[in-house]
Protein backbone atom coordinates (compact mmCIF):
# COMPACT_ATOMS: atom_id res chain seq x y z
CA UNK A 1 0.00 0.00 0.00
CA UNK A 2 1.18 3.50 -0.81
CA UNK A 3 1.63 5.59 2.01
CA UNK A 4 0.69 8.56 0.51
CA UNK A 5 -3.00 7.58 0.40
CA UNK A 6 -3.19 6.68 3.93
CA UNK A 7 -5.61 9.37 6.00
CA UNK A 8 -3.12 9.50 9.09
CA UNK A 9 -0.12 10.76 6.78
CA UNK A 10 -2.97 12.96 4.88
CA UNK A 11 -3.83 14.11 8.02
CA UNK A 12 -0.35 14.91 9.44
CA UNK A 13 0.64 16.54 5.74
CA UNK A 14 -2.38 19.24 6.84
CA UNK A 15 -0.84 19.28 10.57
CA UNK A 16 2.88 20.44 8.96
CA UNK A 17 1.21 23.34 7.03
CA UNK A 18 -0.68 24.33 10.27
CA UNK A 19 2.31 24.38 12.39
CA UNK A 20 4.32 25.99 9.36
CA UNK A 21 1.43 28.87 9.38
CA UNK A 22 0.79 29.47 13.15
CA UNK A 23 4.26 29.64 13.91
CA UNK A 24 4.95 32.39 11.07
CA UNK A 25 3.46 34.81 13.36
CA UNK A 26 5.42 33.81 16.35
CA UNK A 27 7.86 36.65 17.91
CA UNK A 28 11.51 36.74 16.40
CA UNK A 29 13.03 35.77 19.83
CA UNK A 30 11.30 32.34 19.34
CA UNK A 31 12.99 31.71 16.08
CA UNK A 32 15.86 29.33 16.93
CA UNK A 33 13.61 27.97 19.84
CA UNK A 34 9.78 26.66 20.16
CA UNK A 35 9.19 27.48 16.10
CA UNK A 36 11.91 25.13 14.78
CA UNK A 37 11.20 22.89 17.51
CA UNK A 38 7.47 22.61 16.75
CA UNK A 39 8.18 22.78 13.14
CA UNK A 40 10.70 19.70 13.16
CA UNK A 41 8.35 17.93 15.40
CA UNK A 42 5.49 18.02 12.70
CA UNK A 43 7.55 17.04 9.98
CA UNK A 44 8.61 13.78 12.17
CA UNK A 45 5.38 12.55 11.69
CA UNK A 46 4.86 12.02 8.12
CA UNK A 47 8.05 10.77 7.84
CA UNK A 48 7.53 8.29 10.36
CA UNK A 49 4.43 7.38 8.84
Amino acid sequence: MDYKKLNVWKESIELVKLIYQVTAIFPNDERYGLITQLRRASVSIPSNT
